[in-house]
């Protein structure tokens, strides 16, 4: 009799398998960041991962963050980290930083490490992909408005690019910052980009991969994950006070993906060993999903 390791494993790639057929041939945009950037096993995991999604004909567009990275950097050069909805104010000073930690030290690494698994990437700088122009002011806690400074909202993606590499089997990394009409560098928060980048792709699915199972109605108690959530859910969610802080832009970004065309949006932890594979390939998956 064949043991019990065997026929799990085989009944896992009997499950993926009309998944597979599914998806082959379509196009994910997936955003990882938080705590899931930190640790370089679980970096290599989830990069393992997209190898897997290329491997089997899925079309994976990558657009990553760096926060943490951005603070410790800033903090070096004696800027303090400041975030107003979620959202980093920016000066001139640590725009230089932001894009130096983007788009020349992460951007260029996890193009190697993926190409040392056998997938192929190319790096994109985000100032090539994403038009902006800056954020109006955004009120505070205490409803204060604040001036976030190199802060830009997505008016267009430059597409190009992407679709280049898509269409040679390659997969693109994009750092999330943008450019405006007079040449101009502006931060963009990754979850925003990513969604902008989605809708205009038409992707079939949106995947946010950070620190967080997904969305949950207390964070102090691990069973109460939302699997599956509409739009309408969403609203009512955030009016509750249930979606906060920085969970706000990601769902906002979204809705929005969702409302131009993005079939589902998938929000998952990165830490977890192929997170990503199991909420792609398997029926219960392991995060929430937002459908319309």
């Amino acid at each position: 009799m064949p043991n019990v390791s065997y026929l799990a494993r085989t009944e896992a790639l009997i499950e993926a398998l009309p998944f597979i057929q599914k998806y082959r041939g379509q196009l994910f945009v997936i955003k990882y960041g938080g705590s899931a950037m930190e640790d370089e096993h679980t970096v290599e995991r989830l990069l393992r991962d997209v190898v897997f999604l290329e491997a089997v004909g899925i079309n994976p567009v990558l657009i990553h963050g760096g926060g943490k990275a951005i603070t410790s950097r800033m903090r070096e050069a004696g800027i303090k980290a400041r975030f107003v909805n979620g959202l980093r104010q920016t000066s001139k000073e640590a725009i230089a930083i932001v894009e130096e930690v983007l788009s020349g030290t992460l951007n260029p690494k996890i193009v190697e490490t993926i190409n040392e698994f056998g997938g192929k990437a190319v790096g994109i700088p985000g100032k090539n992909v994403f038009e902006v122009t800056k954020l109006p002011l955004q009120d505070d806690e205490e409803g204060k408005p604040v001036d976030l400074g190199y802060v830009g909202e997505v008016t267009g993606v430059d597409l190009p690019a992407i679709q280049r590499a898509v269409e040679n089997e390659v997969v693109p990394v994009i750092s999330p910052i943008g450019r405006d009409a007079e040449g101009a560098i502006y931060n963009i928060n990754a979850d925003t980009a990513a969604g902008a980048a989605a809708a205009a792709l038409g992707a079939a699915k949106m995947i946010y991969l950070s620190d967080v199972p997904g969305i949950m109605r207390d964070p102090k108690e691990a069973d109460s994950l939302i699997s599956t959530l509409s739009i309408k859910d969403v609203h009512s969610l955030i009016d509750e006070g249930i979606i906060a802080g920085g969970m706000i832009p990601k769902v906002v970004s979204a809705m929005s993906a969702i409302e131009q065309g993005v079939k589902k949006v998938h929000f998952i932890d990165g830490r977890i060993q192929h997170s990503l594979l199991l909420e792609v390939f398997t029926n219960t998956g392991v995060g929430t999903e937002i459908v319309a």
